[in-house]
């Protein structure tokens, strides 16, 4: 029996609740989806250009972002496509004190 193997692409997910999250899944549909090494977008600054800006170009220096887990996201209200150099800045945020 073979295991089938999923495909995960990185996602920037928004939430009725005002939640930002960049992570990996293999499914974007749903008002659920589950993001597999999720960060937490708990503050970014105006040279992001708002939410889609982290999408585009991830965080800066200047944002403050989570460490990573595996979380389920409900009430989702958007779900963008996250760019290769985006993925870069988003997983090389360290937790800023």
């Amino acid at each position: 029996m073979t295991k089938k193997i999923e495909k995960l692409f990185p996602v920037l997910v928004t939430t009725i609740h005002r939640g930002v999250f960049m992570g990996w899944t293999s499914d974007s549909s749903g008002d659920t989806i589950r993001l597999v090494n999720a960060r937490l977008a708990i503050y970014w600054s105006s040279d992001c250009k708002g939410f889609m800006g982290l999408a585009a170009n991830g965080p800066t220096k200047s944002c403050r972002i989570g460490p990573p887990a595996d979380i389920e996201v409900r009430a989702v209200t958007s779900v963008t496509d996250v760019t290769p150099s985006a993925v870069i800045a988003w997983e090389s945020m360290p937790w800023a004190e």
